[in-house]
């Protein structure tokens, strides 16, 4: 003779869900994405394409922001990938600074660009107040003394 409460008892244990969680789509998916922003990130750091010269000497690294200016081979001034006008480049580049006035201004001139420019657009930002400028230029390979 079966005692019918038994029977319920292991109804019971048996009808119970599974609480696991399974991860593994979640970090296939999670891979892909790192994936996808370690391969684009490299491209969205520069606004236009510039040549910049080459010259000897190492890359200085520094904690504090910078501001990006671009002049191109036809002498624009660009922010990003934003043409700027020579009227409003002081004014835009303060308004970028905001309050944080240890942030300094590079300025990437292509190898072509005219030299007047660049030093006109220097001068501007000197007679603005601001500091911290220099000029972005790209290693030169080192060649070895015999």
């Amino acid at each position: 003779m079966f005692n019918s409460s038994y029977k319920r008892v292991s109804s019971r244990r048996t009808s119970r869900r599974n609480s696991e969680i399974n991860i593994t789509n979640l970090m296939d998916v999670m891979m892909v994405l790192l994936v996808v922003f370690m391969v684009a990130a490299p491209l969205m750091t520069s606004g236009i394409a510039l040549d910049l010269p080459k010259v000897g000497g190492k890359v200085l690294e520094g904690k504090e922001t910078s501001i990006n200016i671009s002049v191109d081979k036809d002498g624009y001034y660009y922010i990003g990938k934003t043409v700027v006008p020579d009227d409003k480049i002081v004014a835009k580049v303060k308004a970028i600074r905001g309050e944080n006035i240890e942030a300094s201004v590079t300025i990437s001139g292509d190898t072509t660009s005219e030299y007047g420019r660049v030093i006109n657009l220097m001068a501007m930002l000197k007679e603005a107040g601001f500091e911290k400028v220099g000029l972005k230029t790209e290693a030169r390979p080192l060649t070895r003394k015999k």
